[in-house]
């Protein structure tokens, strides 16, 4: 870390700026790169104007929008002058929205386009600027501030020029010089919306993220020439720290979909990119397994019986990636996956294909990554080793299976909840521990293998451990599933499904049937889904029944089910 002289993210900018100056930065698909000296001169721009509307040093300031080059800008802008950035994700409703400009004390906010009117309607004391993000346009009730626009119009030579013209107009010299950040200053609140229903308000420093960025060089290292497609919500954390924070300390070029990214859009922006790097959450990959690949070894009884046999479906599997990879762009050496455990059939695939998947894991509260590791050294169902300079233990492991609770300590571990000591107090001990609240164990080689979550372990019969989510990964398999939950009833294993109705239509024509021959198909399914994964688990794990959910379940903007509303 000696590349940098204290680690706040400042410091990150203003060395990538002078080391990249010409290197094409941030991009929308089809737009012009901004270079990383434009980025750097549109970031200085826009915290003259925030300086000039009285944002200080610790005041916050929201970031609401989707992914896109001025996110970044205005990110790097609020924590370049010491002020802190609440990046809140644009699928949170409305209401949570409003709270988290109030609870966060928002004495300005970014909002693209579509979410100026939700963040105008919020009632707050403090909130006194809005700034539309597409274009950087300065929402006020008199007027339409041109500050912004006129530095960026007439570019570098007028930059000095304009700033002191405007400060001049203010009628005195800037009230706020530009001050340095510290590195244990709070860059960053992070608002998540957990599982519990209870959204915390996660405090990470300029250290915290900075340190993160770089102890995750052990797991892959970014070059100039890298070119990344990103697909997840800056907002989050893992987006956020790995592909952006980390891409602009190597110079790479991070591209943003300017559209809704459906299939036929992901597939355009993959052609033109040509990504070397991406990050996905579990579901994408499963999904494109589930759908695309696993249907072509299932086309008929001669090829699902050949499947079956070990050297070839190796085979079959390797003939898949080579057409992935090229469907990915051809040129992808990492493809990182994080963010929920990845089904075990799909992770088996990417192995045998020999696709550049690599796994990681970590929270919010650790910024966030505690432990990865690169394609070329990971294990099957391993998130990889403990990153460098991040400790680790297993409390109070099982005496047979060496599994417990992980609890970390390092400089990735945040500062604690806004305005919450009570359960920072809960979770993060005088010693700088954290507890993750993940069950897991090491192997031998210190490789990590997370088990679940602490609080929806079910209890067997004589004390054993059962894990949902392990059981929620044989389920989801099934062509016909396309989520499922498991939990406890009345002392024994019980699973939730929301089943593929379109698939079901193709292979059943249930359509086409009477009500109750349809709920006895569905039954029927039902029962011989629990037969062939109880044939799968332990004794103690079996499930006891297999119910329909007639609706999908509802989800966390970070696509987990908000298990509070059906346990």
């Amino acid at each position: 870390m000696e590349q940098y002289k204290r680690l706040t993210l400042k410091e990150v900018l203003e060395k990538s700026a002078a080391s990249f100056s010409s290197y094409p930065a941030l991009s929308t698909i089809n737009g012009n790169p901004l270079t990383y000296a434009e980025f750097y001169r549109r970031v200085q721009a826009v915290g003259s104007f925030l300086r000039k509307r009285g944002v200080k040093p610790g005041d916050t300031v929201a970031l609401v929008s989707e992914n896109m080059p001025n996110w970044g800008v205005a990110y790097f802008a609020v924590t370049s002058m010491g002020a802190v950035i609440v990046p809140v994700l644009p699928e949170f409703h409305p209401s949570e929205i409003q709270h988290i400009l109030r609870h966060a004390g928002c004495k300005a906010v970014f909002a693209s386009g579509r979410f100026v009117d939700v963040v105008a309607e919020s009632v707050s004391e403090t909130l006194q600027t809005i700034i539309r993000l597409d274009d950087l346009q300065h929402i006020s009730e008199e007027k339409k501030t041109d500050f912004i626009q006129d530095i960026l119009q007439k570019g570098e030579a007028h930059f000095e020029k304009l700033k002191q013209g405007a400060l001049q107009l203010a009628g005195k010299e800037n009230p706020h010089p530009q001050s340095e950040p510290e590195e244990d200053d709070t860059a960053a609140i992070i608002y998540t919306s957990g599982t519990t229903g209870h959204s915390k308000g996660v405090m990470l420093s300029h250290k915290n993220l900075v340190f993160d960025a770089i102890a995750s060089e052990s797991i892959v290292q970014l070059l100039p020439e890298d070119r990344l497609l990103s697909i997840l919500p800056l907002a989050h954390t893992y987006e956020c720290t790995i592909g952006f924070i980390i891409p602009i300390m190597h110079g790479s070029c991070v591209y943003y979909l300017d559209k809704t990214p459906t299939p036929r859009v992901l597939a355009t922006a993959l052609e033109k990119v040509k990504p070397t790097i991406m990050l996905s959450v579990p579901l994408v990959i499963e999904k494109i397994f589930k759908t695309r690949i696993l249907p072509e070894f299932n086309k008929n009884g001669f090829i699902r019986s050949l499947y079956k046999i070990t050297f070839i479906r190796k085979r079959l599997h390797l003939m898949a990636g080579q057409k992935m990879m090229k469907f990915f762009g051809g040129s992808m050496r990492f493809f990182g996956i994080g963010g929920a455990a990845l089904a075990p059939e799909a992770e088996r695939f990417l192995m045998e294909a020999r696709f550049p998947y690599a796994i990681g894991y970590g929270l919010t509260e650790t910024s966030p990554l505690i432990a990865g590791a690169g394609p070329n050294i990971m294990r099957y169902r391993s998130t990889g080793p403990i990153l460098n300079g991040v400790e680790a233990k297993i409390v109070n492991p099982h005496p047979g299976t060496g599994e417990g609770e992980l609890v970390v300590r390092g400089a990735n571990v945040m500062k604690g909840y806004f305005k919450d000591p009570e359960r920072t107090r809960e979770v993060l001990d005088d010693d700088g521990w954290f507890k993750t609240g993940d069950l897991g164990r090491f192997d031998e080689d210190g490789f990590l293998y997370i088990s679940g979550r602490s609080k929806n372990v079910i209890v067997g019969p004589s004390g054993e451990n059962i894990y949902p989510e392990q059981i929620e990964a044989l389920l989801n398999e099934f062509d016909c599933i396309e989520e499922s939950l498991v939990y406890e009833k009345d002392g024994q294993v019980a699973a939730k499904v929301y089943l593929n109705y379109e698939l079901l239509d193709q292979r059943y024509e249930v359509n086409k049937m009477s009500n109750p021959e349809m709920r006895g198909k569905i039954a029927e399914l039902l029962d011989d889904i629990k037969r062939r994964v109880n044939e799968r688990v332990s004794s103690f794990s079996k499930i006891k029944s297999v119910s329909e959910q007639p609706e999908p379940f509802e989800q966390t903007p970070t696509h987990k089910i908000k298990r509070y509303l059906y346990t």
